[in-house]
């Protein structure tokens, strides 16, 4: 299916349908009117889910290095 209720949308980004319809009203989704309800292009959400991925990996890798080692850091005053 390639058009999401407002419903089906809040379950496939697992928020809140008050969110989805919030970020509707900030134009942050866009929408189609079908005259009765408001449809939700579901592929504009794949560069969304792509970005997310690559920061995930990011704070993956970022919390995998090693701590570095004790620098002393007594106040020389």
């Amino acid at each position: 299916m390639m058009y999401l209720t407002i419903k089906e949308t809040a379950e496939y980004l697992a928020m809140p349908e008050t969110a989805v319809e919030s970020l509707i009203q900030q134009k942050k989704i866009r929408t189609i009117f079908d005259g009765t309800q408001h449809l939700i292009y579901k592929e504009q959400f794949n560069t969304h889910f792509e970005q997310l991925e690559k920061y995930k990996k990011l704070v993956e890798e970022y919390l995998s290095e090693p701590i570095p080692e004790d620098w002393d850091a007594k106040d020389e005053d």
